[in-house]
């Protein structure tokens, strides 16, 4: 079982001891997800299924999903919606790593393109790659993509 995996089954272990439903759910959340995607890389041919670096991008993914519904259902009138979403969201992140600031994520964005060699928007791949690879979880990718993509001059 990898770290993230170990940490999240004893989270939950310690929601269900302490009662804490809001953590216990949304532990299970993350779990449920994590099987789902651990059968999608099977069928890939991994059998080991997701490790943490894709772990870590698919809270990533879980947390932009609550932010949307939340947005939807403020907009809907539906404050308790909203608010079930943003405390979900917080307990995500708890499970991330601190988040790089801008100036971070700016200045390892113009090391990984200098490292990779890219010089045009058709190497974005190579430095986007990179960096999931080695910062999934603490980086924002859609603001990371941004930030290559004005580095490489897209």
């Amino acid at each position: 079982m990898t770290d993230k995996r170990t940490e999240i089954t004893n989270a939950m272990k310690e929601a269900m001891k302490a009662r804490d439903e809001m953590r216990l759910s949304t532990a299970r959340l993350i779990i449920a997800k994590m099987k789902e995607q651990d059968i999608e890389a099977r069928v890939k041919g991994n059998m080991d299924g997701i490790g943490d670096s894709e772990i870590l991008s698919m809270m990533q993914g879980m947390i932009k999903q609550r932010q949307e519904s939340a947005k939807i259902y403020r907009e809907g009138n539906r404050a308790e919606l909203a608010e079930k979403e943003e405390a979900e969201i917080k307990v995500i992140e708890s499970f991330l790593p601190a988040q790089l600031s801008d100036s971070d994520v700016d200045k390892i964005v113009g090391e990984l393109v200098e490292k990779s060699g890219a010089t045009s928007i058709k190497d974005m791949g190579k430095v986007m790659a990179e960096l999931k690879a080695h910062y999934a979880g603490q980086i924002d990718m859609a603001k990371a993509g941004a930030v290559v993509r004005a580095k490489l001059g897209g």
